[in-house]
């Protein structure tokens, strides 16, 4: 099915998701060059980033929250969008739970908590990365009205086209 939000005729949320995954990941490398250098400014470009990462997400929601209402129920695509969704849902909190424990620290030094949650992030953002691209490159969720919405997991030998649609 076709995304229901859309930039110029582009699906605007897979346009808006690479700024905060981008943003996102960045302040984790931040930190982790912050760890390896005990450098105080790369922890303070880590606490920006995800400041940024943070905001990016929130705009990107709201185009993947208008596409995944308008999949048919009882597909996989709606499944899998709920678990994508719900999953960004949580890298979100994670890393504004990071930017609250290191909000008020000197030059933004992150705790072993603060880095903890960065990380976690970071690990489910893989996840939930690889859910979206389920969705876009082996269900057509939001390239076009013939979408294989029920199609099986791409980690299966099962091509697309042994499913119907809906």
């Amino acid at each position: 099915m076709e995304s229901k939000f859309k930039v110029a005729r582009h699906p605007a949320h897979p346009i808006l998701i690479v700024f905060p995954l981008g943003l996102l990941s960045t302040s984790v490398i931040f930190d982790v060059v912050y760890l390896l250098t005990d450098r105080p400014v790369m922890s303070v470009v880590a606490f920006w980033m995800s400041v940024a990462g943070i905001i990016g997400g929130f705009v990107a929601a709201v185009p993947g929250l208008v596409d995944w209402m308008a999949i048919p129920s009882g597909t996989r695509a709606k499944q899998v969008g709920a678990v994508h969704g719900l999953g960004n849902v949580v890298v979100l909190v994670l890393f504004i739970l990071s930017w609250l424990l290191r909000r008020d620290e000197p030059s933004n030094i992150p705790s072993t908590l603060a880095l903890v949650c960065s990380f976690a992030g970071f690990g489910l953002a893989g996840i939930t990365g690889w859910l979206g691209t389920e969705l876009v490159y082996r269900l057509g969720m939001g390239v076009y009205d013939g979408a294989h919405l029920n199609a099986p997991n791409s980690l299966s030998v099962r091509p697309t086209s042994e499913v119907q649609t809906p």
